[in-house]
């Protein structure tokens, strides 16, 4: 990959790197006091109350833009913000007992549980919430949360985790694998895709500053929204992994079973290598994959975090074919030991380093095409020169550290703390320019 810098896009680390653009200095340098469980310390240069933001709280969402928010939510003490929420009033929910204000569509048939069929209103939904009594604003968006109203006293700080993909690269994707976008609905659909293209670009212009969870995310966003970004990575929870068991002799998949995982492509990459695969996971595309895998090719289903993180303790490597914003799992697999064997683009390509490229700082190894025949030589090469006995476990987990809820928080901190101090200087000048 090119080490010279993209227009719009923050200076590139090499391959694998965490980048560390979010700094290290507390938020306590501006006056800000976090992680007290109480409000912003009343100083006059620090915000009177934070605000964060998110699209929705669910128990059926609980993946990595869950993690940022629930760090952000230690980090901060705001007033929870969402256009729903499922959570506050389930027991034993991360959220139980809070108070969480949110949007009309919480009152709508089906608001809670099924809020994406209220796609063309969630725009006019985030914008009625009134955020006006905070100084600090941030948000959590992969949708809408980024378009919330603000004031020129405000600042807007939006964490993004993706433009939304179905409205932009992956349009046509989304649309052929929707059955109403092929019947008489189908120009009423494109239409309001359309305009919620238009919308996405011109409330990404209220954010003050834009931070990306990827590299990739962020040449997303200059694409989508001619702005620039800082790129933090997200917190990956690398505690919760043992490293140190021995290798086995099989490999594992592992995630959502949706098309754009891809995870039909290894299903027939282990079909022509006859070698063991394990996938985990459950998803609308359970079914057709069963019918797919050979004899050596076992579906789980879903399986708990305990038995996640036991056969990624014991695995000879994961096995990851799909473009990724970010990509937890690859984290998690190398935080419990294992070696990746991944597509050589998306977000990955932050965490994950090429034997291939440089084999003293490996982590594992890329191909470069989403092939079935492209992975099966790269897992034969892998088997060939039994790579997962040249990746010592101890690098493995010392670059998964680098992705810690720790160095998460240590890097928004230094981010909130250096936007707020500039926003004091500047003021109504904002948009920031990176």
């Amino acid at each position: 990959m090119a080490s010279h810098c993209i227009e719009g896009i923050q200076p590139m680390a090499r391959q694998g790197q965490p980048l560390d653009q979010g700094g290290e200095s507390g938020l306590g340098e501006s006056g800000l006091t976090v992680g007290s469980g109480l409000p912003m310390a009343v100083l006059s240069s620090s915000p009177n109350s934070v605000a964060l933001v998110h699209e929705w709280f669910s128990p059926w969402a609980a993946g990595g833009a869950e993690a940022v928010v629930r760090e952000l939510d230690q980090l901060l003490a705001p007033q929870l913000y969402a256009l729903v929420d499922g959570e506050s009033r389930r027991p034993g929910s991360w959220l139980a007992g809070r108070s969480v204000t949110t949007s009309f569509i919480q009152r709508l048939p089906w608001g809670v549980r099924r809020v994406q069929l209220y796609l063309p209103l969630l725009p006019m939904a985030v914008e009625q919430l009134d955020l006006s009594g905070h100084g600090l604003v941030v948000s959590s968006s992969h949708l809408v949360a980024k378009g919330v109203l603000t004031g020129p006293d405000q600042l807007h700080v939006s964490y993004v985790h993706s433009p939304p993909r179905y409205a932009w690269d992956q349009m046509n994707v989304y649309l052929h694998q929707n059955a109403l976008a092929k019947g008489p609905l189908g120009p009423w659909i494109h239409w309001q895709l359309h305009q919620l293209r238009q919308w996405d670009h011109l409330s990404a212009q209220r954010v003050d500053v834009l931070v990306a969870n990827s590299r990739f995310t962020a040449r997303r966003i200059w694409r989508c929204w001619r702005r620039r970004s800082v790129v933090i990575h997200p917190p990956v929870a690398v505690e919760r992994f043992h490293w140190q068991q021995p290798r086995e002799a099989f490999y594992l998949c592992l995630g959502r079973l949706v098309a754009y995982k891809r995870v039909d492509l290894v299903v027939e990459a282990f079909n022509r290598c006859r070698l063991p695969l394990l996938v985990v996971g459950d998803g609308p595309e359970q079914k057709r994959l069963r019918r797919q895998a050979g004899p050596t090719v076992q579906l789980l289903g879903w399986q708990s975090a305990h038995q996640v993180e036991d056969l990624l303790a014991r695995c000879r490597a994961l096995v990851h074919a799909g473009v990724e914003d970010f990509g937890i799992s690859p984290v998690e697999a190398m935080a419990a030991g294992a070696p990746v064997i991944a597509l050589a683009q998306g977000g990955l390509l932050d965490s994950v380093r090429c034997h291939r490229q440089d084999p003293a700082t490996a982590t594992g190894l890329l191909f470069d095409r989403p092939c079935p025949w492209v992975l099966a030589e790269a897992i034969r090469h892998f088997e060939d020169q039994r790579l997962w006995r040249q990746l010592p476990t101890e690098r493995l987990r010392q670059q998964a550290e680098g992705f810690s809820g720790q160095r998460f928080r240590a890097r928004m901190k230094g981010q909130l703390a250096r936007s707020w101090r500039q926003f004091q200087v500047d003021g109504p000048r904002f948009p920031q320019v990176l």
